[in-house]
C-alpha cells in the first residue's frame, strides 16, 4: 500500500504558470510503455512508474499541457473498484515540486480527474486514497477529504462535485 504524498498549492480551472500568472489548460492521456520507461528515478520522479504501468488493474495516465501533450506535469494510477475509485499514486514532475516549481494547481487537477472518471463511471464521484500521516490535515483541508483512520481518507460526491466543476465543466454536462 502506498501513501499519497503531493501537496495541493491551489485551485484554478487548470494550471497556473507561476511566473507568468498564465491559466493553460491540461489534458489526460493514457501511458504507455515507451513513455512510462522514460520516468525514472534517476530523472527525479520518486515512484517507479514502470511498476505501477505493469500492474493490470490499474490505469495510468498522464497530466500534459494541452497545447503541448510532450510536457509532463504529473501522473495518476487508479484502479476501478466494485462501488468507487482508488487512487493509488500521484506525482508531480520532478520540476514542478518544491518552491521553484513552474506549475501551480497539478495536484488538484489530478484528483479532480479522479473524481471524474468515478462520476463517468457511475459512482458519483467518490473516491479513496491512502495518505501519507503528515498530509491527512492538509487533504482535510484543500480537498475536503474525510480522515476514516490508518490514513485512509475519502472524497465523497459533493466535494468531488466541487472538483470536476473547477477543472471539468465543460466535461462535466
Amino acid at each position: 500500500m502506498r501513501k499519497i504524498n503531493i501537496l495541493i498549492d491551489g485551485f484554478s480551472n487548470s494550471v497556473i504558470n507561476k511566473s507568468t500568472g498564465r491559466t493553460l489548460k491540461t489534458n489526460f492521456i493514457p501511458a504507455n510503455k515507451s513513455t512510462i520507461i522514460k520516468l525514472r528515478k534517476i530523472n527525479g520522479w520518486n515512484f517507479n512508474w514502470n511498476r505501477e504501468f505493469q500492474i493490470k488493474s490499474r490505469n495510468v495516465e498522464i497530466l500534459t499541457l494541452k497545447k503541448n501533450n510532450s510536457i509532463i506535469l504529473g501522473l495518476i494510477s487508479y484502479e476501478i473498484l466494485e462501488d468507487h475509485l482508488h487512487v493509488h499514486l500521484v506525482e508531480s514532475s520532478p520540476e514542478n515540486i518544491g518552491k521553484n516549481k513552474k506549475y501551480i494547481g497539478i495536484g488538484s487537477n489530478l484528483f479532480a480527474y479522479a473524481c471524474w472518471i468515478s462520476k463517468n463511471n457511475g459512482f458519483e464521484g467518490n473516491i479513496s486514497f491512502f495518505s501519507k500521516t503528515r498530509l491527512i490535515k492538509h487533504y482535510q483541508l484543500t480537498l475536503g477529504a474525510i480522515d476514516l483512520g490508518k490514513g485512509k481518507m475519502i472524497i465523497h460526491e459533493y466535494q468531488s462535485e466541487f472538483l470536476i466543476n473547477k477543472y471539468f465543466s465543460d466535461e462535466a454536462k
